[in-house]
């Protein structure tokens, strides 16, 4: 193996449900040198990019736009998870986008010397196949009922939405048997946070000095 191979930061893959808190979790590996890459994040700067944009409208019309001329992300929404060719016509718009970004932060994080390793929150990783970037896979594991719950509390959502987007994935027990490790989020912080330090551990990525980070 190369010197340029042995040095390089491995990545992890986070997948789960819809509300499953994989942004929290995230938090948590950032906590002990993780670099955290987005898919929701390069989804809005996707839609944000000119050319896209212009595109998108021109697909799905001016009703998706917001007063302020930006995309309006649940109009949108509710538009392309009702609609599996409007859903499958979004993402060939935008998911070119985001694996170049997703690469191009990949790459961005081997060279910084805070980061330790990489992660990438993306919910669709499977779907698109993103997850051929990632050296092991976690998934989040949440009760559908705690996951509605915080979802209609933060987002507004409600039942039929979340299950509409939830159509649009691959089935969580298939995606529970592609990981390699869970972590449950289901309990207090502390509890996660416990979890996700011990599986950095059980990987060589957290030293000692670190446990009372």
């Amino acid at each position: 193996m190369t010197s340029s191979e042995t040095s390089r930061k491995p990545v992890i893959g986070l997948i789960g449900g819809i509300g499953s808190g994989k942004s929290a979790v995230s938090a948590e590996f950032a906590r002990h040198g993780g670099r955290i890459i987005s898919g929701d994040r390069l989804g809005h700067e996707a839609l944000r990019q000119p050319a896209i944009r212009d595109r998108v409208v021109q697909r799905f019309g001016q009703g998706i736009v917001g007063p302020d001329g930006s995309i309006t992300r649940r109009a949108l929404g509710a538009i392309v998870f009702a609609d599996p060719k409007a859903r499958r016509d979004l993402e060939a718009l935008v998911f070119p986008y985001i694996e170049q970004r997703i690469r191009e932060e990949i790459e961005a994080a081997q060279s910084a010397a805070d980061v330790r390793f990489v992660l990438l929150d993306a919910a669709i990783m499977l779907e698109t196949g993103w997850n051929k970037v990632c050296d092991w896979l976690v998934y989040i594991h949440v009760p559908r009922e705690l996951r509605l719950e915080r979802l209609h509390r933060q987002r507004g959502w409600s039942e039929k939405e979340v299950t509409a987007r939830e159509q649009a994935q691959m089935p969580l027990t298939d995606k529970a048997t592609q990981a390699d490790f869970t972590v449950d989020n289901s309990g207090p912080l502390p509890e996660t946070a416990r979890q996700v330090y011990h599986l950095l551990e059980q990987l060589g990525l957290v030293s000692a000095t670190r446990a009372s980070d």
